[in-house]
This record gives C-alpha cells, sequence and structure tokens, in this order.
C-alpha cells in the first residue's frame, strides 16, 4: 500500500534553523534552501535541504525540490571525502527560471522523450507539452523536477519524499500519488524506491537524473571514466533523438561496453551515426539484466580517484547521457562552469517512447488498483 502523503513538517538533519545553521561536510549551507517555490498546480510549497549520513562519513544531500541530489561525498583510494555529483549550491539556482536543468532530480511523469508529445490511452490520443524539439521530454514543461516533494526524516539514512500529481498534470491523465524513499546503506550505497498509483489509466516512467563526475572534480570531463555495460543490444534514435523502434545489437559498434572501454574513446567517432544523433552517448541500452536488481547493470570507475560505482536496477534499461549539451555556461557549486561531458547520467527506465512502440518487455501503462514499482542502487566503493 502507497504511503499516504505526509505533513508539510519537515524534519531536517543539517543542523539548527537559521543562518547559523553548520555548514555540511560538502560545503553547504542549509540556510540557502530555505525559501519556498510556487508552481501553477499545487501552489506554494517550502523548499528544504536534507542531509544523509552513514557510519563510514559519506554523505548525501538532497532537496525536496524536484527530489534533487545535491551532493554525494564518498571516499577516493586515498580515503579523501569527495563530491562526486554536478549541481548548485543554493535552491534557487534550481528553480526553471533561473536554470533549465535536471541536475540531481526525480524525473516524471516520463522519463525519456515521448514522440511528437503524443499518448493514446484507452483509445484516446493525448497531447502533451512539446518541449524538446517536436518532443515531451521528462515528464514536460513542468515535469516533476520543478515540483516540491512533501518531505520527513526520521533518521541520519532515510528520507521520504510524498507528492500528489493532479489529474491533467502537463496534460497526462489520472491523479497519481507518488512516494520515494532515499536511503543511504552503511555498505555505501544509495537506494531509491519509488511507488505510484493511479485513479485513472496513465503512464509512469520514473527515474533519477545525477550528473556523475567520479574524478569528485566538476571541471573535468569524465571521457576518461571506465564504463562497463551489461547489454548486448541498444535502441537506436533518429536525428531528433526518438527511438526508431528498433533493437540494435552492440557488436562491432562504438555502443559495445560489454568489457571495459573509456567513456571517451569513441565519443566522437561521428561517422557511426549514432553518435551523431546523439551529439555523443545519449542512448538507452538493453539490459540482460532484464530486472534482476541483484546483478549490476553498469560500473563506472575513475582511474584518477579509483572511485567506483554499479548500477543496480529493476528497470529493463538504462540511459547513458555523457553531458553532451553542457557548454561551460552553466557556473555549478564552488564557482565551476561545467564543460561539455563533464558528467555521465546512468538513468534507469522504460525504454524511451514505450507507450507508442508496445516494447512488451517494456510496459509503461499503470491502471487504478495497480501500483508502480520501480528500484535502483548506486553501489560506490574503491579501486586501486
Amino acid at each position: 500500500m502507497i504511503a499516504a502523503a505526509t505533513s508539510a513538517t519537515m524534519l531536517c538533519s543539517c543542523g539548527q534553523q537559521g543562518d547559523n545553521q553548520q555548514k555540511t561536510l560538502s560545503g553547504l549551507n542549509p540556510a540557502d534552501f530555505e525559501t519556498t517555490y510556487t508552481d501553477a498546480q499545487r501552489g506554494e510549497k517550502e523548499v528544504h535541504l536534507f542531509t544523509l549520513k552513514n557510519k563510514n562519513g559519506m554523505e548525501v544531500c538532497i532537496t525536496n525540490f524536484g527530489g534533487r541530489i545535491v551532493t554525494l561525498m564518498v571516499p577516493d583510494r586515498e580515503g579523501k571525502m569527495r563530491d562526486v555529483v554536478l549541481g548548485f549550491d543554493n535552491a534557487k539556482d534550481f528553480f526553471p527560471e533561473n536554470h533549465s536543468s535536471d541536475f540531481g532530480a526525480i524525473i516524471g511523469r516520463y522519463a525519456n522523450r515521448l514522440n511528437q508529445g503524443r499518448i493514446v490511452v484507452d483509445g484516446d490520443t493525448i497531447q502533451l507539452p512539446q518541449n524538446n524539439g517536436p518532443h515531451c521530454l521528462h515528464g514536460g514543461t513542468t515535469g516533476w523536477q520543478y515540483q516540491v516533494y512533501d518531505a520527513q526524516q526520521k533518521n541520519d539514512n532515510q528520507l521520504v519524499l510524498d507528492m500528489t500529481s493532479p489529474d491533467g498534470d502537463n496534460n497526462f491523465p489520472g491523479e497519481m500519488q507518488i512516494h520515494v524513499v532515499y536511503t543511504l546503506t552503511d555498505d555505501n550505497a544509495i537506494e531509491i524506491a519509488y511507488e505510484a498509483t493511479t485513479n485513472k489509466r496513465t503512464v509512469i516512467n520514473m527515474t533519477n537524473h545525477a550528473y556523475f563526475n567520479l574524478n569528485g572534480d566538476g571541471s573535468t570531463q569524465i571521457t576518461n571514466h571506465l564504463l562497463t555495460i551489461d547489454a548486448d543490444s541498444y535502441t537506436p534514435v533518429d536525428s531528433t533523438f526518438m527511438t526508431t523502434g528498433e533493437i540494435a545489437s552492440v557488436e562491432g559498434t562504438p555502443m559495445d561496453f560489454r568489457k571495459a572501454k573509456e567513456v571517451g574513446k569513441e565519443i566522437s567517432n561521428y561517422d557511426f551515426v549514432q553518435l551523431k544523433n546523439g551529439n555523443g552517448y545519449d542512448h538507452n541500452w538493453v539490459l540482460n539484466t532484464r530486472g534482476d536488481s541483484t546483478r549490476a547493470a553498469a560500473h563506472l570507475v575513475s582511474p584518477t580517484t579509483g572511485i567506483a560505482l554499479d548500477v543496480f536496477t529493476s528497470e529493463p534499461g538504462m540511459q547513458v547521457y555523457t553531458g553532451n549539451f553542457l557548454d561551460g555556461t552553466v557556473t555549478g557549486k564552488r564557482g565551476i562552469a561545467y564543460p561539455q561531458r563533464a558528467a555521465i547520467c546512468l538513468e534507469t527506465q522504460k525504454y524511451p517512447d514505450s507507450p507508442n512502440k508496445h516494447w512488451k518487455e517494456s510496459n509503461a501503462y499503470l491502471n487504478p488498483g495497480e501500483t508502480y514499482r520501480s528500484f535502483c542502487r548506486f553501489q560506490f566503493s574503491v579501486e586501486e
């Protein structure tokens, strides 16, 4: 049974309220996240920062604005704690009027793209916002990355986020109850458990859009990272980034990461049309794990720091995006201007445009009386 929405009263472990709050390990001042945000559908909501810690000293800071991971501190091979995600050091920089970004956010209702911004539900064609060329991306103009969750933190290790998405939210049908739990484990993993229910037939596809840089330095590119993906195939895209409906083999192509390979080794091989179409890697891989969240779907490591990340998921697909559209014009935490390919995103998901492509292994429809569930585990470790 999905949990009911929590009280708007927020419990925060970041320190005392006000300007005298103690800074987090990552250097954030929680006072810089104490504000309100008003969206057209849900009115004015309070925004806060929440800090999770484990017994090893790992720290994750999350804001309830978009459910975003703001900082993520993990140890490198020397034991130095490093922040391995991009983002901003105050709440207002995440607001869409200041920056249109997905940094660290919970994405919904539908992560990735829907062709021509259209879905068919019970025979009716529904027109959604076309906010990415001709397509609907990440739930539309005011997707869930730009909405405020009710949040409750009862201990150092877990944050619970709840939200009601009204019927007609970005024109998606059905009032939905959303429940997301972030858990920081004592073996240095972040687990994200998503649940959703609806009162009308609808579509749902949630993910987290953390921008990882395991070098721990957002001024550097992630092209040196070694990436392994347990996938024999992927879903090609056209020049508008839309999936073609084909499932293609990675064999003999730059899309083959079945053995560890530098992200940058072939990323600029635009003779391969898929890399030209994606401006680099911006594709969904068809995972061999097939929803088995006990098997690692991907492994990523920085040879600079030794920080490694394994991704586990209950989902059939994973979008790999290599920060191709970062261009140095966005200044993030610590005054760093993020260059192209300063991060890599590993977005566990249904396949892009599943409602229109009818992939049987990637059903994205949800009916009343059913509960959508999705799980992702980001497991951190160190390699010598």
